[in-house]
């Protein structure tokens, strides 16, 4: 077994080693932070992400897992020693190259001005690359889109296609690790399933680490091959999709009886 402890408060979360053999691709420890009056927003947060799976993120509105999501790529700047990707404090490493690495996609996709293969190619231009329109084409591809909308512009798209397009904007970049902040939220069911599908093939055919935070507790079922519930700050709960219902702390087995 797979322990993560806190020893001064006894707290133990434990995870099957036969589900995630493979190494932890981040590793949190210690990770605390407090809102401006003083409030605690993460509580001594220890948890890992083994490589290539999809871990869920999921808990009560205002239990930190958006600022959690953040800390992994920097946009919120973690504390130095508690966040580490492969191994390496994510402190130390250049913001930019580990944001190349660690794609995040957002709840609302934002797309630039210009065609729809503009923007897949934005990031590799800032890089002083240009993608070919056969891999710009390919990017729409594992997105879940076919090569016809390179040449659309954003006005033309609907919201799911557009965060697909957005997705594939972040693919660009080949990072190694996608965040992802309640990407369906403001999709429709075929929009969601696309979406969806698009995740499950990055994994299967990239063997890409994805983190999803979603209030779904059915679209966590369905794609997440370990669940981390947070509540009020901190992880109470790592679980098996098919075991959630066997969570043991009280909020959480409330938040799980409405969701369901």
């Amino acid at each position: 077994m797979e322990t993560i402890t806190r020893d001064d408060e006894q707290q133990h979360l434990m995870v099957d080693v036969d589900v995630i053999e493979a190494r932890s691709k981040f590793r949190v420890r210690e990770l605390t932070r407090d809102s401006e009056t003083g409030v605690s927003i993460l509580s001594r947060v220890c948890l890992d992400i083994p490589k290539g799976l999809i871990v869920g993120i999921i808990g009560p509105s205002g239990s930190g897992k958006s600022t959690l999501l953040r800390s992994l790529n920097r946009l919120w700047e973690p504390p130095a020693g508690t966040v580490f990707l492969d191994g390496r404090d994510i402190c130390d490493l250049d913001v930019l190259s580990l944001r190349r690495k660690v794609g995040m996609l957002f709840q609302l996709p934002v797309l630039f001005e210009g065609t729809v293969a503009d923007n897949v190619r934005y990031g590799p231009h800032l890089r002083g690359e240009k993608l070919t329109d056969t891999e710009v084409h390919k990017l729409l591809n594992l997105a879940d889109l076919d090569s016809s909308f390179a040449s659309k512009t954003g006005g033309a798209l609907s919201v799911g296609q557009a965060q697909r397009v957005a997705l594939a904007r972040t693919l660009a970049n080949e990072p190694e690790v996608l965040l992802l902040d309640e990407p369906t939220s403001a999709l429709d069911p075929i929009s969601t399933q696309n979406i969806e599908d698009a995740i499950l093939k990055l994994k299967k055919s990239q063997g890409m680490t994805t983190i999803i935070v979603s209030h779904s507790i059915k679209q966590i079922q369905r794609i997440a091959d370990l669940v981390c519930l947070l509540v009020n700050g901190e992880v109470v709960e790592v679980l098996k999709p098919e075991h959630l219902s066997e969570a043991n702390h009280p909020m959480a087995q409330k938040f799980l009886e409405l969701s369901s």
